[in-house]
């Protein structure tokens, strides 16, 4: 971990999600080691089926989670949070200017009981 999953309503204009998902990895690699590289995901799912709001209007929605691991320090938590929301919002900033857009991330601890994991990538990074 971290594992970084976002939605996106379809009616958002060439999102350029791969893009998106380059900058926040980058964001977490760059967080002074907390997290471990082999460890890092980022992946997106376009969301053909939603109701926002009134449904007055063609609103969109952004919605991001940061799955992390237990025993960061409330610190570390902030400063990712932090960070992580401000790539997705720089991302999108065009489209908040253009459109109603509802941007949002939530970010949650997995304790290691509520984690199963089988993973040959982290050896990798330990010889660099």
């Amino acid at each position: 971990m971290p594992h970084f999953v976002v939605e996106y309503t379809d009616n958002l204009t060439d999102p350029r999600i791969a893009d998106l998902l380059t900058a926040v990895n980058q964001v977490l690699v760059a967080q002074d080691g907390i997290f471990p590289t082999g460890g890092i995901r980022s992946r997106a799912v376009r969301v053909t089926e939603y109701a926002i709001a009134d449904q007055a209007a063609d609103y969109a929605f952004v919605h991001a989670k940061l799955l992390i691991g237990a025993g960061r320090s409330l610190e570390e938590k902030k400063r990712v949070g932090d960070d992580v929301f401000e790539a997705i919002k720089r991302h999108f900033e065009a489209a908040f200017a253009a459109r109603p857009l509802a941007i949002s991330l939530d970010l949650e601890e997995v304790g290691e009981l509520g984690s199963w994991k089988h993973n040959n990538l982290h050896s990798r990074f330990k010889k660099l």
